[in-house]
């Protein structure tokens, strides 16, 4: 059976208004950053309980405004797997809200599930087998093929069914309250635009090694590549690696033949990109002493005070002990952000210990007094 594509204004307007009356929304998107730069949204995957699958094209429709309704309120739940990407696209793209938000892989984080594919919990929750994997594939390609159409449709049209075994199991352990408290957060979290870093090139592996003039070289190679990414619509890492970079600011090459002979930089890379790579390393070369970046800072240890060290070794002794008698990931129970957060605050109960930012409601009710014994257990013993 075909599955309907929304490639108009018109067509998505109809299917938003025929969206809102539904209970619940399954929500998966598609980019297309491994083949071309800045990354673009690709494909929309909709489906609703009845089994009902639409792919919107946003290279077709590039206002998806008609759907913001439909995500923004109480209903319906959207439900996703794995969504935090997914949602921060659509924020930061088109300004979306979300109201009310269902991860499954969320949820099965907090059963303890040790794998968290979705291709694993539909086969674990459902009997179902996905199509083979085409993560890589270029979803901005059109048309699709009829294997990625399949499988696209089966990343959206099996999550509300999943969805609701994993309830199911939620309320059985008792542990649903908690799963619905995340993903609340998880849709209120920001998705503010990306400004461009441009430092971001001093934080490449092996920066922190190369000599001033070496790191001046590799500033100007990084702006280059970026350029050359944008006018090739290529991503950067297909132009040249960043390993490459950094033995290019290393050797500083001056002819194409030097070029040729640094690991990474093929004939292809020498043929379309040598040239701008040699101004560009040129450029780093003739950099004035003034010009040159500032030594990289020594990693500076933390400089905690000593009691908040030790609330911090004493939460990560506990979080030992409690984790496996949950069946939680370490990390899944109490992440280490949080450690360092409720270890500086020294909560003395529970609604302090709730007021830290991002404890959440449900560890200080379930856990509160084991995390608060634990903090302060240790100051008689010094």
């Amino acid at each position: 059976m075909a599955v309907p594509w929304i490639r108009t204004v018109p067509e998505l307007e109809r299917l938003a208004a025929s969206l809102r009356d539904a209970p619940e929304v399954a929500l998966d998107t598609e980019g297309d950053s491994l083949h071309h730069y800045p990354e673009r949204l690709a494909l929309l995957q909709l489906a609703v309980g009845t089994g009902e699958a639409w792919l919107v094209d946003p290279l077709a429709v590039e206002d998806l405004t008609p759907l913001a309704p439909v995500f923004a309120g109480p209903r319906p739940l959207v439900v996703v797997h794995a969504g935090d990407n997914d949602l921060a696209q659509l924020k930061r793209r088109y300004g979306f809200t979300f109201g009310a938000v269902f991860d499954t892989s969320v949820a099965a984080r907090f059963l303890g599930e040790p794998a968290l594919g979705l291709d694993v919990l539909l086969a674990r929750y459902l009997g179902v087998t996905l199509p083979p994997s085409r993560q890589k594939d270029d979803w901005s390609a059109r048309p699709l093929t009829p294997a990625q159409e399949a499988y696209a449709v089966a990343d959206v049209v099996h999550l509300i069914p999943l969805k609701a075994r994993l309830v199911e199991a939620l309320r059985r352990a008792g542990r649903l309250a908690w799963v619905e408290e995340e993903c609340a957060a998880l849709a209120a979290e920001p998705a503010p635009p990306r400004a461009p870093d441009p430092e971001a090139w001093a934080r490449v592996k092996g920066a922190r090694d190369l000599d001033l003039r070496a790191r001046a070289i590799l500033r100007e190679l990084w702006q280059a590549r970026e350029r050359l990414a944008l006018a090739a619509d290529r991503p950067p890492f297909k132009v040249v690696s960043d390993a490459t970079l950094v033995a290019l600011a290393r050797a500083a090459p001056a002819t194409a033949e030097a070029l040729a002979a640094v690991p990474g930089c093929t004939p292809t890379v020498v043929r379309r990109w040598g040239a701008a790579l040699l101004e560009a390393i040129a450029r780093g070369r003739a950099a004035p002493e003034a010009a040159l970046p500032t030594p990289p800072a020594p990693a500076r240890s933390p400089g905690l005070p000593g009691a908040v060290r030790r609330r911090i070794e004493a939460l990560r002794r506990w979080r030992e002990r409690a984790a496996p008698k949950l069946g939680l990931e370490p990390g899944v129970l109490l992440p280490n952000r949080l450690i360092r957060a409720i270890a500086e605050a020294a909560p003395r109960d529970r609604a302090a210990l709730a007021a830290v930012e991002g404890v959440r409601r449900w560890r200080a009710e379930v856990l509160g007094d084991e995390i608060l014994g634990a903090i302060h257990g240790h100051e008689g013993r010094g």
